[in-house]
């Protein structure tokens, strides 16, 4: 695959540039969005509320795949990360207000933590953009 058939896009996150990647990535028919939470640049949104945070941060992964043209109906696969089994229900309700429709593959984790702690939440997903 060409550098040409490769599209990135940027979310504006401080670690983007530290770490050295994308948000989103788009090559053939997939996009990839990665690790996203509820942070809007340097501002955290929902703080201490898993379902804001599940909220934002899900949005925010629907808004990197518009970049490429797609919209929910795309989205195959999710992947959710918590910090807390007690947010299950919670994240859990966010997600079936964007996508349950869409009904798209979903895996949910318990992790130990994130780069900042108050970060309850954290998601990617994969959309299709074929014919």
């Amino acid at each position: 695959m060409t550098s040409e058939a490769v599209r990135r896009v940027r979310s504006g996150s401080p670690w983007e540039e530290s770490f050295g990647f994308a948000h989103a990535v788009a090559a053939g028919d997939r996009v990839l969005v990665g690790g996203t939470t509820s942070f809007k640049g340097t501002v955290l949104y929902g703080e201490g509320d898993p379902y804001e945070q599940a909220k934002v941060a899900l949005t925010s992964a629907v808004e990197a795949i518009a970049e490429f043209g797609l919209g929910i109906e795309s989205v195959l696969r999710t992947r959710m990360y918590l910090t807390h089994a007690r947010d299950v229900d919670a994240v859990g309700r966010a997600h079936q207000e964007l996508f349950g429709s869409v009904r798209p593959v979903s895996t949910l984790l318990v992790v130990e933590g994130f780069v900042d702690p108050r970060i309850l939440v954290e998601v990617e997903l994969e959309a299709f953009r074929g014919a």
